[in-house]
């Protein structure tokens, strides 16, 4: 089975956007992908009224969710969307969450994972300062789901910086884990291609990186490099700069191997924190 991640370089301009997703994901279809992975911001980046855009897909006057169904049904292709804001369901006037849809070939949303880590950091770029938490409520739940490509396992951006979050993925079966991105050139080039091996070395899964590349407004510079990485950190396809579609195929049987030949799952401890703590004793070092 063949998936896809996608790089973008968004504008403000939501329908322009759209546009530009729609014909990298007609790319990603007939090059044979079954699910394809949009970036963080896909529909939008730069723009300062995020309560708006959520309010009006939760309510559904909003054109992305609509676009999103019709070009899953159109290009009978699985999509995990990036990232777009919406409130919690059935809140359209609640904080909005950074959201990523799991999207079927039928149009119909099968999961919605919220953004569990929202990037309050300083950055020596252009900008200097980002508070998402400004404009997003923190999500609270852990998100699998199962694909015609494996058992996917849904993460965004700064997640990436908190392996415990993908340890909880691989305990619920994730077999691909999903990393929609707009990493600030700065922190991109200290420590993109890092974390994104990383992850997918110590959970064993495949680990597919969508990415902005390019200059957005604000002012924004992000750092692309969208990637696709397998279950020994080998990257598949990458991608500097600019609009790109990586394809890659799944290996389930090589994965199998993997796992077998390195069982971490089965090894891994847990400690408690007093166990942590305790001194050590000068008899545990006698023979």
């Amino acid at each position: 089975m063949s998936v896809a991640v996608i790089q973008m370089v968004s504008q403000s301009d939501v329908l322009d956007n759209l546009a530009r997703a729609r014909a990298l994901l007609e790319q990603a279809a007939a090059r044979g992908a079954r699910l394809a992975v949009l970036p963080e911001n896909f529909a939008a980046m730069g723009r300062r009224d995020v309560a708006d855009i959520g309010r009006a897909e939760a309510i559904g006057q909003g054109p992305i969710l609509p676009w999103l169904k019709q070009v899953a049904r159109d290009l009978r292709l699985w999509i995990v969307a990036g990232t777009l804001p919406l409130p919690p369901v059935g809140r359209p006037d609640a904080k909005a969450h950074a959201c990523s849809l799991l999207v079927d070939d039928r149009g119909e949303i099968v999961a919605r994972y919220d953004k569990l880590h929202l990037f309050d950091v300083d950055v020596a770029d252009n900008r200097g300062r980002y508070r998402e938490s400004d404009d997003y409520a923190y999500g609270g739940h852990v998100v699998v789901a199962d694909t015609p490509v494996g058992r996917v396992g849904l993460t965004v951006c700064y997640d990436l910086r908190f392996p415990e979050l993908y340890s909880e993925l691989r305990a619920a079966g994730a077999e691909l884990i999903t990393a929609p991105s707009a990493f600030t050139a700065v922190t991109g080039q200290a420590h993109w291609e890092v974390l994104i091996r990383a992850r997918a070395i110590e959970t064993q899964c495949y680990v597919l990186a969508a990415a902005q590349g390019g200059v957005h407004p604000g002012p924004r510079e992000t750092f692309g490099h969208a990637a696709i990485v397998d279950p020994w950190g080998r990257v598949l396809a990458q991608q500097d700069q600019g609009e790109a579609v990586l394809v890659a195929e799944r290996d389930s049987s090589e994965q199998a191997s993997i796992r077998a030949r390195m069982p971490v799952a089965s090894h891994r401890r847990f400690f408690s924190q007093g166990a942590r703590q305790r001194p050590v004793q000068d008899d545990e070092f006698k023979a």
